[in-house]
């Protein structure tokens, strides 16, 4: 069980995020979305302690973050919103790094590693820099590094982008039995076909406030005969889209 709890992140005048409260339950995917600044990549930075949340708190499986920031941690993966970090190590290299952040032995990850490899396709890069790697060869290495500890935890910041059909299918079957296993996988993303397919449970942000927080199939009860892309854009979207796009459209044909 994660909980959080008014966690809000000021940048001087500009609230990023606004007094969230979610509870995100063992056992399920848990998905955010929301345009770009609304808040996400913010809330999951914060629940990996990469952001210094301004006011409010998280508590992982009964661990408040703050006092027990190691333990949190050590029960945590985390997928950053780019894969272009590390770029002067091979892949191998970075797995290695990983491995010793978790103080995981060779033989621990070994097997672990080969299997995720050979999922990803990786075989025949693992000596070559992240330089070299196109953007999806980066974001499978990273995703690879993340996963090494079996960690209780995934928290995947926009894990799909850059991914071919194949990977892209492969890391969605690890999210789902992760979370069969009573794992937690929480993750942002901005499609909603993909949104609609994984979550047990979502949370729809705009400009850092929680609009809402419930399953996909509530949310299409709630609107029927209506697509959760049209619900989404009516709840978290611009209202006078269509508008503008009519006037760009027009002034191309004048």
């Amino acid at each position: 069980m994660i909980e959080i709890d008014e966690l809000s992140k000021n940048y001087g005048d500009k609230k990023a995020l606004q007094n969230l409260t979610l509870r995100i339950k063992s056992g399920e995917i848990f998905g955010f979305l929301g345009h770009n600044g609304a808040g996400k990549s913010t809330t999951l930075k914060s629940l990996v302690s990469i952001i210094q949340p301004t006011d409010g708190s998280i508590t992982v499986d009964g661990l408040d973050l703050v006092e027990h920031r190691q333990e949190v941690k050590g029960k945590i993966a985390y997928v950053p919103d780019t894969p272009d970090i590390f770029l002067q190590l091979s892949a191998m290299e970075y797995w290695n790094l990983l491995a010793a952040a978790y103080n995981l032995s060779e033989d621990e990850v070994s097997d672990r590693r080969n299997k995720l490899v050979e999922l990803f396709n990786m075989g025949e890069h693992t000596d070559e820099t992240l330089a070299s790697f196109s953007h999806g060869m980066r974001q499978k290495t990273i995703i690879i590094g993340a996963l090494l500890s079996d960690p209780d935890v995934w928290i995947l910041d926009e894990p799909l982008q850059g991914l071919d059909p194949q990977a892209a299918y492969d890391l969605k079957q690890l999210m789902k039995a992760h979370a069969a296993k009573g794992k937690t996988v929480i993750f942002s993303t901005h499609n909603l076909d993909t949104a609609q397919q994984l979550c047990d449970e979502l949370a729809i942000l705009k400009k850092g406030k929680l609009i809402y927080n419930g399953s996909v199939n509530d949310l299409l009860a709630q609107n029927e005969n209506e697509s959760l892309e049209d619900i989404y854009l009516q709840m978290a979207g611009r209202q006078d889209g269509g508008h503008l796009v009519d006037d760009i459209e027009g002034d191309n044909h004048e």
